[in-house]
């Protein structure tokens, strides 16, 4: 009995959590994206992409798709490495729902509350929705180390000469990014200590070809939300700086907590790229890229999430059904 008490008194607690997480979602998330849509310039949106031909709009369309395919595996890609049952269709489901809201409502929203409400509805336990959403997170940042790294240490992006970090001062984090992206595999392949953890929430360092496979899903899917700017933008601007500015700017929207980094992407993409693209331009690219990168996904997502709410619903109804008829039966 008392080592059955604190598992019990956990149990309570998480399904506090769940409920807690549930009152919230569906006050605040209303309220977000009713906040977004009144912040965003839809007269401004729709002159600038009726400036773009069809095919330009389809092709940037089909690249932000890919990303987020990509982006979504990551989750699928921590499935096989908890080793949890759960079909990877729904985890691939959760995780684009999950990582719409994420970019543009913020992570504690999208990235966390989020997972773990859909996830919890699914069945699974709350130390594997940490681990999923801590081994998601080390790919996607992991595939940010291997590409700034490399192009910082390449001399990309071409910096304004009143940043204080100056050239000689991106290359010096460009050779700490690289050689924190060499020690992760190298700590998969080594170490011998291979797990840490707290209670029942322990996250275990997985095998070196797996941490390698992590960093070129994550390098893939950045590589990927570059190309979609380049696309948008004229030939004038190179894919490598686009991509080094790209990281750059993502970096400091983090930093600055500003959710779909608003106001950070224009401000950084606009000093560093002024010399080679006009201010006009670069907006009207951005702006596109906002568009299909962060405003249809969630529209996209929004119709899911009301599925996926619905479909739950349906699940307890039967459920409670079942229950009751089992309750009945002589």
């Amino acid at each position: 009995m008392n080592a059955a008490a604190p598992r019990e008194r956990h149990k309570q607690a998480w399904k506090l959590a769940r409920r807690g997480f549930s009152i919230a979602l569906l006050v605040l998330l209303p309220v977000l994206l009713f906040l977004l849509i009144r912040a965003t310039d839809w007269q401004e949106v729709f002159h600038l992409l009726r400036e773009y031909r069809a095919t330009t709009l389809l092709l940037g369309l089909a690249i932000s798709l890919a990303s987020y395919a990509v982006f979504s595996s990551f989750d699928v890609l921590s499935r096989y490495y908890i080793g949890h049952p759960l079909p990877v269709r729904r985890v691939f489901t959760v995780a684009f729902v999950c990582n719409a809201f994420n970019l543009n409502l913020s992570s504690w929203v999208g990235g966390v509350a989020l997972r773990y409400r859909l996830y919890g509805r699914l069945g699974m336990s709350a130390a594997d929705i940490t681990r999923i959403l801590s081994f998601s997170l080390v790919t996607n940042w992991y595939g940010y180390l291997l590409l700034a790294g490399a192009l910082f240490v390449a001399g990309y992006p071409d910096l304004p000469d009143d940043w204080s970090v100056g050239r000689n001062g991106l290359r010096l984090i460009g050779a700490l990014l690289l050689a924190l992206s060499v020690a992760y595999p190298l700590a998969c392949r080594f170490a011998r200590r291979r797990a840490w953890g707290w209670r029942q929430y322990s996250l275990a360092l997985p095998s070196w070809r797996l941490a390698l496979l992590q960093g070129a899903m994550g390098a893939a899917n950045w590589s990927l939300m570059a190309l979609l700017v380049s696309v948008l933008l004229p030939d004038r601007a190179s894919y490598t700086e686009v991509l080094a500015t790209l990281l750059i700017s993502s970096i400091a929207g983090v930093v600055l907590h500003v959710p779909a980094g608003l106001g950070v992407l224009e401000a950084v993409f606009i000093a560093i790229l002024h010399d080679h693209l006009g201010r006009g331009t670069l907006l009207a690219a951005l702006i596109g890229y906002r568009v299909l990168y962060f405003l249809v996904p969630l529209f996209l997502a929004c119709l899911v999430y009301l599925w996926l709410e619905r479909r739950a619903r349906r699940l307890r109804r039967r459920q409670r059904r079942l229950a009751r008829a089992a309750e009945n039966a002589p």
